[in-house]
């Protein structure tokens, strides 16, 4: 495994480029304002001009362009926008305008390893992947850290894509932390198996479960809120400072006995056949088919399912106590109104 630190991206290099930013939500923001403040001189925003982000990139001294105009000025565009929207864009508003020699950039690789989008030879095509949410993005680099990130290149029509991906990188601030070098294949597939079995549908489900658990048995919804919701930040912040054993260390023995004996009768072999099961449409493009045909559709499945779970009593108990709770509402890392 390759991994890249400061001392292997020149930071000129991605100065010396026109930069497009097509998109400006949690990434297209951090990612615009990160280099912004790396000192790339040229870097603008593309939105439609009835984007509702359009204000808020303006309101941070960012120049905002349509991302057929943005796709015309730059030499660098990274496409930032949601994958399910990335295809229609890119037949539309991208690809008639690209030229050769331009370099293309992605966050995720979703839409080039499932060939929803497949970019003209003549062009360089990379991947620069922060590990994290870009509001946790903006907020570590803000704070003079950053986070890991990835790097993979598609196409090297120049010769000079790796060291492009690696300054733009180290611009946003990924080389702080380290940059591993990996494929679009790895990336997106492993990214996929993560956010849906562990780090969204996992842990979201696992925390639904145990709530609605504790309340069906008669303790009080706060209590269960507390229990399975509120302390997964400070255990998991003790995991990610040093991992498992670190939490362990920390938590009382009984505790630890717990886990050791109640964890695999909760989370066992059946989940984990489960968890191949997921991996398996992922890398059989199953996933990928199923979330094109929902978008087609209009996307009602997902309308609905997120509704459930917006209106779930965990969200309703959550809101009244975390309203009492103002201390830990300090230095929020989304802001509806900036980002």
């Amino acid at each position: 495994m390759k991994v890249y630190y400061e001392q292997d991206a020149d930071l000129e290099l991605i100065k010396s480029k026109k930069v497009a930013v097509i998109g400006y939500g949690s990434q297209g923001h951090a990612h615009a304002l990160n280099m912004r403040d790396s000192g790339v001189p040229e870097v603008v925003v593309g939105l439609q001009p009835n984007s509702g982000s359009r204000k808020k990139a303006e309101n941070e001294g960012l120049k905002v362009m349509t991302p057929a105009e943005a796709t015309q000025w730059a030499d660098v565009v990274m496409i930032l926008i949601p994958d399910e929207k990335q295809s229609v864009l890119w037949a539309n508003e991208i690809e008639p305008h690209i030229r050769e020699g331009q370099h293309i950039m992605f966050g995720h690789g979703f839409n080039v390893h499932y060939n929803l989008i497949r970019p003209p030879e003549g062009v360089d095509v990379s991947l620069s992947a922060p590990k994290g949410p870009g509001h946790t993005l903006r907020d570590q680099y803000q704070r003079g850290f950053g986070l890991p990130g990835l790097v993979a290149i598609q196409q090297d029509a120049t010769g000079t894509a790796k060291d492009v991906a690696l300054s733009y990188s180290k611009a946003i601030g990924n080389t702080r932390a380290g940059v591993i070098e990996t494929s679009f294949r790895e990336e997106t597939e492993t990214d996929l198996f993560g956010e849906q079995t562990v780090l969204c549908g996992g842990i979201v489900e696992l925390i639904k479960a145990g709530f609605e658990t504790l309340v069906e048995a008669g303790y009080a919804p706060e209590m269960a809120y507390f229990e399975c919701l509120h302390e997964t930040k400070l255990i998991v912040d003790l995991i990610y400072e040093g991992g498992i054993s670190n939490m362990n260390y920390s938590i009382s023995n009984t505790a630890e006995y717990g886990e050791y004996r109640s964890g695999p009768r909760v989370v066992n072999s059946e989940t984990k056949a489960n968890m191949k099961k997921v991996l398996e449409d992922i890398q059989s493009g199953q996933f990928a088919r199923d979330w094109v045909l929902e978008n087609q559709a209009g996307a009602p499945s997902f309308a609905a399912m997120r509704n459930r779970m917006n209106t779930h009593m965990i969200e309703e108990v959550g809101e009244q106590l975390r309203g009492m709770m103002k201390w830990a509402q300090n230095d929020r890392l989304v802001d509806k109104s900036r980002n």
